[in-house]
């Protein structure tokens, strides 16, 4: 197998939004990008819509990047999960850099994917 050259994580979480909130969740997103435009760590944050779906993609540099995100952004995450239902959530990266999230995360129910291989330009 190919060796792994990237400290990258990313994370997905999917939002169900009460038909009668969407635009309530939308002002959301324009706080959070706000917010996240000048983390240095951010290589990547935007929202993707379904119809009353939503899905957050987010990448960061490392696991601690993910963390510094967190920080900033706990309030607002927050105040989406009263606004809408998170259905799933998603975490994705190498393992050296997920182990460093497992124990701050524990209480969330998200799905860790491990990345073994691959590179990042």
């Amino acid at each position: 197998m190919a060796a792994l050259h990237d400290t990258g994580v990313s994370f997905s979480p999917y939002f169900q939004i009460p038909p009668e909130r969407i635009d309530e969740f939308h002002g959301l997103v324009d706080e959070f990008v706000a917010a996240t435009t000048n983390e240095p760590g951010c290589l990547y944050y935007g929202f993707c819509f379904n119809g009353d779906q939503a899905l957050c993609r987010e990448g960061y540099a490392d696991g601690d990047a993910f963390l510094a995100h967190l920080d900033n952004v706990g309030e607002l995450f927050a105040r989406a999960q009263q606004v809408a239902t998170v259905t799933r959530m998603e975490m994705h990266g190498p393992e050296p850099e997920l182990a460093k999230l497992r124990e701050p995360l524990a209480d969330l129910d998200i799905v860790w994917f491990i990345q073994d291989c691959g590179f990042r330009r």
